[in-house]
């Protein structure tokens, strides 16, 4: 019998090809920093187009799917399309090189410089448009930036890449600005990028994220998705059914942002129920929903088989028969349990949705904290709602870093053409979701801010002025 043989030891040849990629980026990246803010926003441009022409836009969706087997190919165009369009209209015209911000009064001078060299990590369930987005956002501040993707999307990635390059060609720029890890990229390769870049950036597993901050470079991690909304009694069921349909069924819920619970006030339980089913919804019964129970988590893990499908391929694989199934948009399931005995709780990454009814508005918001509490805390909150003053209620004591207001929510939290938040892929969720931001991930986390100081009118106040009124309060002599 032949003795089995240790594996060999690759350590020393991850980590020569992972130097090799940041030496060539900290070339590029020299050559870069000198370029004027018109060079760089040409750059950008460049990038934007890269994945935004429509043939090749059309191309990456399909490999995309391909590949993956995650979401639909309509849906990943309108996401490659939408997203980087959305982040090109936020970087217009922004200043990321040289002075920024002149305050004459305070004698502050502020000037872009740039991180360096980003390692960036990516998911498996947007490998074109989450790099997109991290990559035009490292360059606009004259950063180059080095990509591990799953492996998964590996292949999306090399595309997307050969699809840059084409048009750094067209203007004169550096292939190495941008790049991939070898492939097979491997957990040692993306570790090792992340001890020798300059900032790492992750969207995807919490080991990845927890892997980043653990690694001794700065880091910006996202946190676990789970949204929960709000139906209260005083909003348009009919409008607030349909716009989550049209999120929940987007890309078959791939997004972090896709609504996972709804959290109905008793008062317009029945009439939301209703309007969800004339949205293609389909309601489960209790022999029901423990089939989909058993399928989408068989050894209390929720399966890849059910990730990012079609709510009728979900249904076929619990066994789930009839006309109803067959032409499903979404599947619900009445919930009345949080944690991990109540998997419906959690994320669930696939066009189901979890039902709560409570009620009232004090009630919803305690059982969105206590699904938070479980899992994705920090994330974002979604309420339909005419009460103007319900959602500040919430963004004032709920663990969450965006309150979407009758919003599609998947389109709305990394940023819409109708409202205000920049757009991005990378939610980040604060210190309820432990990570270092609670914006979403947007150019202005890819630069250092050098601040020159000079002397202006002096503001000094006497202890008088500071300490006056808190004396006469308490009786201070």
């Amino acid at each position: 019998m032949t003795a089995k043989q240790p594996a060999p030891d690759t350590t020393g040849e991850v980590q020569t090809q992972v130097s090799a990629c940041v030496a060539r980026a900290r070339a590029a990246q020299r050559q870069f920093e000198r370029y004027t803010q018109e060079q760089v926003d040409e750059v950008v441009l460049a990038v934007g187009w890269a994945i935004m022409e429509p043939q090749r836009n059309r191309a990456l969706a399909e490999r995309a799917v391909a590949d993956t087997g995650l979401g639909n190919v309509a849906d990943k165009v309108t996401k490659n399309h939408r997203k980087t369009l959305g982040l090109l209209r936020d970087l217009r015209g922004r200043k990321s090189v040289g002075v920024i911000n002149e305050d004459p009064a305070k004698g502050v001078i502020e000037i872009a410089r740039p991180v360096g060299v980003v390692g960036a990590v990516t998911p498996s369930t947007n490998p074109a448009a989450t790099p997109a987005n991290k990559i035009i956002n490292a360059l606009k501040g004259r950063n180059t930036i080095i990509l591990s993707p799953s492996p998964k999307g590996y292949s999306t990635g090399t595309l997307l890449l050969q699809y840059i390059c084409e048009e750094l060609d067209r203007i004169g720029a550096p292939h190495d600005l941008v790049q991939l890890l070898p492939a097979p990229v491997s957990k040692a390769a993306t570790q090792e990028l992340m001890r020798q870049v300059d900032l790492v950036v992750v969207t995807g597993s919490q080991n990845n994220v927890r892997a980043a901050y653990a690694s001794g470079t700065p880091a910006i991690g996202v946190g676990a998705g789970n949204v929960a909304v709000i139906v209260d009694e005083t909003c348009d069921v009919e409008q607030a059914a349909q716009k989550i349909r049209r999120s929940k069924v987007f890309d078959n819920a791939t997004s972090c942002s896709s609504e996972n619970s709804l959290v109905i006030v008793d008062a317009v339980y029945g009439a939301t129920i209703d309007a969800l089913l004339r949205q293609g919804g389909v309601l489960l019964d209790a022999e029901q929903k423990q089939c989909l129970q058993d399928t989408m988590w068989p050894d209390g893990k929720l399966s890849p088989a059910v990730t990012a499908k079609s709510a009728p391929t979900i249904a076929a694989l619990a066994g789930l028969q009839g006309p109803e199934f067959e032409r499903a948009q979404f599947l619900m399931v009445e919930e009345t349990g949080v944690g991990d005995e109540h998997p419906f709780s959690g994320e669930k990454l696939s066009p189901v949705l979890a039902v709560y009814r409570v009620s009232g508005f004090n009630e919803a918001m305690d059982k969105v904290r206590s699904i938070y509490a479980h899992e994705g805390a920090g994330h974002s909150i979604g309420i339909h709602t005419d009460d103007r003053n319900r959602p500040l209620q919430l963004g004032l004591h709920m663990p969450a870093c965006r309150i979407i207001v009758n919003q599609a929510h998947c389109f709305a939290t990394g940023g819409s053409f109708d409202n205000g938040l920049p757009f991005s892929l990378s939610m980040g969720c604060g210190t309820w979701g432990r990570n270092s931001i609670s914006d979403n991930l947007n150019y202005k986390h890819f630069l250092n801010i050098t601040r020159i100081a000079t002397p202006c009118t002096p503001d000094e106040p006497s202890p008088q002025d500071i300490f006056a009124e808190y004396q006469r309060r308490h009786g201070i002599v």
